[in-house]
């Protein structure tokens, strides 16, 4: 067997350190949602109003959503 194989998962490799149990953030739509607002207001400067006002729209709405989420997870630990 080769020298990886033979190490059993819970040993650490020499020179590794053993990660922290830090608890990480749930998964979230809401900076994918803040990119999209982000280009369709870019995408309106060019095309017309109607297209930047919904990119205004759904990038508030997103970045409101994430803070709120941000604060919740934070308020939770």
């Amino acid at each position: 067997m080769s020298n990886e194989q033979s190490q059993r998962p819970d040993q650490v490799p020499p020179g590794w350190q053993q990660l922290p149990d830090t608890p990480l953030p749930h998964p979230t739509y809401f900076p994918a949602g803040v990119a999209m607002g982000a280009a369709f207001i870019f995408w309106g400067l060019i095309t017309t109003w109607v297209v930047w006002l919904v990119g205004v729209v759904l990038f508030i709405a997103a970045l409101a959503g994430w803070i709120t989420e941000l604060r919740h997870e934070y308020k939770s630990h």
